[in-house]
């Protein structure tokens, strides 16, 4: 008995310890939801309790003491087919306020609306606002007017909201009527706690993971001291996800369909047998599991994603700031490496991830969900409502030509008067009901006299409308001239009132439609925050074209596209992108370009499938790009500061001949002889910037110097200006090369393809070039004649070298040889102690402002120029 006993008592300690042993390899996910501290659901006007209804107990609110006194509020009873909250309302033509004890910290609150007649209570006179302690979160709000433009055939509304309480404060709901003729009216209330960092900003994070802002502006912040009201919790798969499928906050997750406005792949819901990790930055309560195993994608098609965006709209009100969170997931089976599936983020139009991996973005681990949050302002000027745009395309450089999202989530963040509320929408037009009175019966004379005089009056009304829109047209036309002659404060095109017509070609719309076949999707190659490039084919199919054309009826660009018409038509070199022509009606800006087989030089150079380029293609790329600025500071009869120096917008012939394009944002040069500089708003491209110029806003040649040296070592160590998945130390590309070059270990950073490929002299020299184009002072940098230079040098040292030590990437001890970290500073070579080139290492490194975003405008910017 005593053996049995003890055979029994360790079958159960093995069985707990097994149990232990399980819990501990269970997901986090599985086992802990986010417990909220504070829960309150009120069904209002109610004196009966609900129990376990959506997902929740609802509890009436006469029976609590959370409403304040209020001897004019009634209750009353509602014929809604929804269950929850809406089968009876708290009702009052004066205020009443309901005040919860609530622990401090962040909670939503939500209210639940049903758009009835009550009792004596007509439907719409439903006017009221309410208001959050210092928060308005409804103005003047029409429940009726509402539920109609919602065109929810059961007539109810829901409102959530994020408020953060502070210690010892109690959350106070006020409803306030507008006026002595309307009423107020609720029929729930909920109050959950959240997170403190759910959606508010953690002050501890770093900038890399604030909200980064859409456009211009620093990163973000989202302080407790906000409101914020939901706009959109969307999931891309086939149903919604109710409160009680959350993660412990009771929030609905609602289809994605009605706002996709792109084809699609079906939505997906995939790998169920991979555990989901979540981690520090996105824990398990940030949304359910649902969310993360169900995505969106393109389709299987690479060749034809590749023609369209896969793209969402959200209707918004203008005025108003937005925190948008985009949540991923990669857990395709297919996507095993960073690389493999990489996509651009389009938001408003303007790029916010031109390398978005998600298997990179979560440590190169599958199942890891990651959110990425951004700032968007929608103007007023936009009119009262707008749609806000999410846009994604593949980048060409991707093994996989797709994208996908899982999820989307919209906040509206309060103005800087607390207020939350917009407008109503206008109310329907309808039929008049009362009968119009008949009319009294005139004699004969006076019903002529009225009939002649009614359509006297409508002529001189019609003659008017006619008079009107051909001023309006006219006035327009000559807006359009005047701004053709005015650009940076002189007068170019010799006082011509139209485009340079003699210096380029005008198109007509119809050409242009005949060239792209009717703008074809089959003929997109390339896609921008602008809109499309498309290969075209002019003059009888003879002549292949890039069309480039902003997206019709669009009010952002128009400087930038009579900038790029008045600057390439009077330029004409070899290395210099050449505009054919333009097209200016129909309510279209487009651009004709020489069709650039190749692409861009950073199609060549990473992130690509093409072949790898020798050191040899490398030099005479530069020496070619080098040229052509060259050309532009002194070559055209004003210097023209290009401004936006890259490696994408340095185009490729099907010969490699090198051309610089993309002349949007492109300045004339200071025209006085005492001027040094031009001073302008700074504009550029994250990693390329000049950090002079962003920190002083004065322009020079020398910015474009600055941009050139950043693309000489894109070219030699083929990677990215910017790279946030490296060591710290090598995030940015010019950081680590002036370390290294000071370190005499420049060959550390070389390409691994040009192995073998490069002697000692060439990369020294190469590297003193690149060096001093990246001087802190601008005055310190060569000229770039005096680049053009070194780089034709370079190139005669490469062609004569016969038996010389070859370094390339991994030859790290040759390098060292050459570099040695004792020589206490680097020879200039014969070449440039000849033209006065100072190469005197300046000690500091660029700037850390010039590594934030400057966003470009929108018609400057071919992010996939594909074929130009």
């Amino acid at each position: 008995m005593d053996t049995n006993r003890t055979l029994i008592a360790f079958e159960t300690f093995l069985s707990f310890l097994l149990l232990l042993l399980l819990l501990a390899f269970l997901s986090v996910a599985d086992v802990i939801y986010y417990r909220p501290h504070d829960h309150f659901s009120i069904i209002c006007g109610s004196s009966t309790n609900l129990s376990m209804v959506v997902g929740r107990n609802w509890t009436a609110d006469s029976n609590t003491k959370f409403l304040s006194e209020n001897h004019d509020s009634v209750v009353a009873s509602a014929r809604s087919t929804q269950p929850g909250p809406y089968t009876s309302a708290r009702l009052s033509h004066s205020n009443f306020t309901y005040s919860f004890p609530v622990t401090p910290g962040p909670k939503f609150l939500r209210l639940f609306f049903y758009s009835t007649s009550y009792l004596n209570f007509d439907r719409p006179k439903a006017y009221f606002s309410v208001k959050a302690g210092e928060f308005t979160l409804l103005q003047d709000f029409n429940v009726s007017l509402n539920a109609d433009a919602a065109d929810d055939p059961d007539d109810t509304l829901f409102r959530e909201y994020c408020i953060n309480v502070e210690d010892g404060e109690r959350l106070n709901i006020t409803f306030i009527p507008s006026t002595t003729e309307s009423y107020a009216f609720i029929n729930g209330i909920e109050i959950v706690s959240m997170p403190p960092y759910l959606y508010y900003t953690n002050p501890n994070v770093d900038n890399a993971e604030l909200p980064q802002p859409v456009g211009e502006g620093a990163s973000y912040t989202i302080q407790n001291n906000c409101a914020l009201e939901t706009m959109y919790r969307l999931r891309v798969g086939d149903q919604e996800i109710p409160p009680s499928q959350d993660t412990g906050m009771l929030r609905t997750w609602e289809v994605d369909n009605k706002y996709l406005t792109s084809q699609s792949g079906p939505s997906l819901d995939i790998a169920h047998d991979i555990k989901l990790r979540f981690t520090k930055m996105t824990p398990n309560y940030t949304a359910p599991d649902q969310v993360y195993r169900s995505l969106r994608n393109m389709g299987p098609d690479n060749y034809t994603n590749m023609r369209f965006n896969l793209t969402w709209q959200l209707p918004v009100e203008s005025g108003f700031t937005y925190l948008l969170r985009l949540h991923f997931c990669q857990l395709d089976p297919e996507i095993n490496h960073p690389g493999d599936l990489s996509f651009y983020i389009y938001i408003q139009d303007h790029l916010v991830e031109e390398w978005a991996d998600v298997l990179s973005w979560s440590g190169k681990q599958k199942g890891v969900p990651v959110v990425r949050d951004y700032e968007v302002f929608i103007s007023t000027n936009m009119g009262s409502t707008y749609n806000l745009s999410i846009k994604m395309h593949p980048n060409p450089a991707s093994l996989a030509k797709d994208a996908s999202l899982n999820g989307i989530e919209l906040f509206k963040i309060n103005d800087s008067t607390g207020n939350l509320s917009g407008p109503n929408p206008d109310p329907p037009l309808q039929n008049p009901t009362v009968p119009l009175p008949t009319p009294v019966k005139k004699s004969n004379g006076t019903t002529r006299t009225l009939a002649t005089v009614a359509g006297a009056v409508s002529g001189v009304v019609l003659l008017s409308f006619i008079v009107a829109f051909f001023l309006i047209k006219r006035m327009k036309n000559v807006a359009v001239d005047e701004g053709s002659k005015q650009k940076d404060g002189t007068s170019r095109g010799g006082g011509s009132s139209s485009l340079p017509t003699n210096l380029c070609r005008h198109f007509s719309i119809a050409e242009i439609i005949a060239a792209t076949n009717n703008f074809d999707e089959l003929f997109v190659v390339g896609v921008g925050g602008f809109g499309n490039v498309y290969k075209g084919y002019i003059d009888d199919c003879s002549t292949p074209v890039a069309v480039k054309r902003l997206k019709p009826g669009s009010q952002q660009g128009v400087q930038e596209f009579m900038n790029e018409i008045e600057m390439l038509s009077q330029l004409r070199h070899l290395h210099v992108v050449s505009l054919i022509g333009y097209c200016y009606e129909s309510n279209e800006m487009i651009l004709v370009y020489d069709f650039m087989d190749r692409g861009t030089l950073r199609d060549h150079l990473y992130n690509t499938d093409n072949p790898s380029l020798s050191w040899k293609q490398r030099l005479q790329i530069c020496i070619g790009a080098a040229r052509g600025l060259h050309y532009l500071h002194t070559g055209a009869k004003q210097m023209i500061i290009h401004r936006d120096v890259k490696s994408t917008n340095i185009l490729l012939d099907e010969k490699w001949v090198a051309k610089v394009s993309d002349f949007g944002l492109s300045r004339i040069g200071p025209t006085g002889i005492s001027m040094t500089h031009v001073s302008t708003q700074v504009k550029g491209s994250i990693g390329y910037l000049d950090p002079e110029y962003y920190k002083r806003h004065r322009l020079t040649e020398k910015s474009d110097v600055y941009s050139f040296g950043v693309v000489l070592l894109e070219v030699l160590s083929g990677r990215q200006p910017l790279l946030r998945t490296v060591e710290k130390q090598q995030m940015s590309l010019v950081d680590w090369a002036k370390h290294r070059f000071q370190k005499g270990s420049l060959g550390e950073i070389v390409d691994p393809a040009l192995k073998g490929q490069i002697t000692p002299e060439c990369l020294r020299k190469f590297g003193e070039i690149a060096v001093s184009c990246l001087h802190e002072d601008g005055t310190q940098r060569p000229s770039m004649n005096d680049v053009v230079g070194v780089l034709e040098f370079v190139l005669q040292l490469h062609d004569s070298a016969v038996n010389g030590v070859m370094v390339g990437g991994g030859d790290y001890e040759d390098s060292e040889d050459m570099f040695s970290s004792s020589h206490s500073s680097v020879h200039v070579s014969d070449y440039s102690n000849s033209t006065g080139l100072n190469t005197t290492s300046s000690g500091s490194y660029g700037s850390k402002e010039s590594d934030k975003l400057i966003p470009e405008n929108v018609f400057s910017e071919i992010k996939d120029p594909k074929g130009r």
